[in-house]
């Protein structure tokens, strides 16, 4: 195999002679020395057509040897190409260059300054302005202040930009329109829109770099509105609007969904000749397609003259985001290069629209391929996959994994991990990763919460809470939710109450609808009925239909017929196809022995085409997720998880067990069709295959899309007794663990 070298450039002889002076070998250092290295000498054309940093190293120990390096001029040429050319080297050589300068002019400074404003740690160009005040005889300029400026920007560094723009104020040079700019961007970028604003207003001649850099402040701060009217001021005073302009305008256009306007802005680009890159492309093909108006996409897409790796991804989430999952892997296949973004928009999309198992198979091939190494986001969206289905082996691979790979855990990382852990059954390795953080954000702990929430363990969520506020971590929204859930699985009324009321004076977060559901959840299930219909009556927003789903529920725990008609009536208002509702007071009708009204519900659901969601229970056994549908006979080993699940039943009755048959929601005279019935729930059937496929002291680990009835739950519990295995359900709403005869809910749920 050849290897290639480096290409070595031809130096001049060090003691070339030009207009009769003969440049010696020895670097000489005087006060004159700028007159004895002219702007013209060769070795300085050299720089413009330096191409590598070997070149570039040999022409520095050329300056040094023949003295031109201590000329400023000289030293700001080569500073310049080693700060900011494309194949610069590490930004620790320029620093070292320019520290052998004796006596760096301003331009010099400001190169350095420049550079370390580019760099991923610009944090050091403080450092390096400090340095210049101190050293360098002429004061920063116009060109000095927009870097700096950009620096604090990078790192959202409000206070020190405040400085920067104080002092800029005193050297007479508020009114220049770059720093003027560059200021707009930085208040921006610190999320002071009031003030950036405030400066566009007093640029006494505004460019287009200027109005771009409101346009795109007001754009990504989702302040699209405001954004879209300054685009038409722009046009009111004629100032010709660019391809960044354009973008801009496109992305306000997305987040207001307003496709009538973004396709006028195309029109407009067309019609104005505004030079359409790939950039500009991109973004409106992102327009069209968050504007959902997948054919504009589809069209404007096939049209496109190049396509880059973000423009098949964009189009293939498009698809993915309709639901159109098999043209979106049809985009997929076609991409030219199916980098790790592409992966990730694939295994998000089926993650996100619940279709968990088709992530966890991209994923697979992805792995399975190798054209593309799993990052960050690929792991999160794989583990809330995990997190859905309870694969708690897949889950804990994933987590050795980011262990053997070096993958650094981040918050996000840390709370998909502590999610996935909580919701697969073991909070303990939830408890573990929490622990271990090296830093918590609100939504590590937040996701600690809702996993002692799900489990039962409301009055360990509650002391957790009270350790995140003691560690000056401000709660949000999530963290309320999560807290008053906890509150509600264990029963605690009177803590529900005091975090419920303490959320807008102490905390600053106002209560939503979902708040407001989680206080009637507590109060229905702790049976006060009648203050949960005052809180509601006196919500200082809609009550949305959580809000009434709730109550609803608490009318089935407790036999409120009355008000559970009322709760029905106004969530069927809000949702006229809930099939929830439905069911629910199907199920208090059926409670109560009113089949009539029971049939009448079920008529009306037939006759509008609303179907009750059907009972699913998941279990993974070896890595591999097996699905039970109620009455489920299409397992291969369907023959052997019948023969145990009447083995179940033999060994039970002969306990004590007899079957609650008020569970069955249907008006059935034969006793045996109800118990036949009960027998066949989804729950019951991965229960008897957990049995038979793994063995003692393993947990059996279930879990079900909807809440678990009351029968299953007793049999779960006698199961745990009299096979002495751990029983781990994960329904809807909470974990159920069954172990020696009793749950961890206390019959509370």
């Amino acid at each position: 195999m050849a290897v290639s070298h480096p290409q070595i450039i031809s130096l001049p002889n060090p003691n070339f002679r030009s207009n009769n002076q003969t440049y010696n070998t020895k670097p000489r250092v005087t006060n004159n020395i700028q007159n004895q290295h002219p702007p013209d000498h060769p070795i300085l054309t050299l720089i413009d057509q330096c191409s590598s940093t070997t070149q570039l190293k040999q022409i520095h120990a050329q300056m040094l040897r023949i003295g031109l390096f201590f000329d400023p001029y000289s030293a700001s040429r080569l500073i310049t190409i080693c700060a900011l050319s494309r194949f610069g080297p590490h930004l620790d050589y320029t620093r070292k260059v320019f520290d052998q300068i004796p006596e760096p002019n301003r331009y010099t400074w400001n190169t350095l300054i420049r550079a370390c404003a580019s760099s991923s740690d610009p944090t050091q160009t403080i450092h390096i302005f400090d340095k210049m005040l101190r050293e360098c005889p002429d004061r920063p300029n116009k060109f000095t202040f927009p870097f700096l400026i950009k620096a604090v920007s990078e790192v959202s560094d409000l206070r020190q930009g405040e400085v920067f723009h104080g002092m800029a104020v005193k050297a007479s040079l508020d009114s220049d329109v770059y720093i003027l700019n560059s200021l707009i961007h930085f208040y921006a970028a610190c999320g002071d829109l009031n003030q950036a604003y405030k400066l566009f207003l007093k640029i006494p001649e505004r460019d287009v770099v200027s109005w771009n850099t409101m346009i795109t402040a007001f754009a990504q701060a989702d302040y699209p509105d405001e954004a879209l009217e300054l685009f038409r001021g722009m046009e009111e005073e004629n100032m010709k609007p660019n391809d960044v302009t354009m973008v801009s305008v496109l992305s306000a256009c997305s987040k207001k969904s307003n496709l009538e306007f973004g396709r006028w802005v195309h029109s407009y680009i067309e019609k104005n000749g505004i030079e359409g890159d790939l950039i500009l492309n991109n973004a409106l093909l992102d327009m069209y397609i968050k504007c959902r108006s997948l054919e504009d996409a589809k069209s404007f897409f096939d049209k496109m003259p190049e396509k880059d790796p973000v423009s098949w991804t964009t189009m293939l989430v498009g698809y993915a985001s309709f639901g159109e999952f098999s043209s979106a892997r049809r985009v997929f296949d076609k991409m030219p290069s199916q980098d790790i973004a592409a992966w990730n928009s694939l295994i998000s999309a089926y993650e996100q629209s619940g279709q968990p198992r088709q992530a966890l198979a991209i994923f697979n091939e992805l792995q399975m391929s190798r054209k593309a190494k799993p990052d960050q986001v690929t792991l999160v969206s794989t583990l809330s996959a995990c997190a859905q289905l309870g694969a708690t082996d897949l889950g804990g691979w994933i987590h050795v994994y980011m262990k053997k790979q070096g993958i650094k855990l981040n918050c996000h990382l840390t709370t998909s991990l502590i999610d996935m852990y909580a919701k697969c059954g073991d909070l303990e390795k939830a408890l573990e990763v929490f622990r271990f953080a090296e830093r918590k954000d609100v939504y590590v702990w937040s996701a600690m919460i809702a996993g002692l929430a799900m489990h039962g363990r409301g009055r360990e969520a509650v002391d957790l809470f009270l350790d995140m506020k003691n560690t000056k971590v401000k709660p949000n929204e999530v963290t309320f939710t999560n807290v008053l859930c906890a509150c509600s699985h264990a029963g605690l009324v009177e803590e529900g109450r005091i975090y419920f009321n303490q959320m807008l004076p102490v905390y600053g977060v106002t209560p939503q609808t979902k708040h407001y559901a989680c206080m009637v959840d507590i109060l229905g299930r702790a049976g006060l009925l009648e203050e949960a219909i005052e809180l509601i009556e006196k919500m200082p927003i809609v009550s949305g239909a959580s809000v009434w789903g709730a109550l609803l529920g608490a009318c089935r725990t407790h036999g409120n017929l009355a008000l559970a008609e009322h709760a029905c009536n106004r969530l069927l208002e809000l949702e006229p196809r809930n099939h929830g509702a439905y069911v629910l007071l199907s199920n208090v009708y059926a409670k109560c022995g009113k089949w009539e009204e029971v049939s009448r519900l079920r008529k009306v659901m037939r006759d509008t085409g609303i179907q009750k969601e059907p009972g699913c229970s998941l279990i993974e056994v070896d890595g591999v997720i097996h699905e039970f549908l109620v009455g489920d006979n299409s397992h291969p080993l369907s023959k052997m998880i019948y023969s145990k699940l009447e083995e179940v039943a033999s060994r039970l009755k002969s306990v004590g067990y007899v079957p609650n048959k008020s569970q069955v929601l249907q008006d059935i005279e034969d006793e045996d069709v109800k118990e036949q019935a009960l027998y066949l729930h989804s729950e019951k059937l991965a229960i008897a295959y957990g049995l038979i496929s793994t063995n003692s002291p393993a947990p059996v680990r279930v879990v079900k899309n909807l809440r678990v009835c009351g029968d299953c739950h007793s049999v779960a519990k006698l199961i745990s007794k009299v096979y002495d295995r751990e029983i781990l359900l994960r329904d809807r709403y909470r974990f159920h663990h069954f172990k020696r005869g009793h749950c961890s809910c206390m019959d509370y749920w």
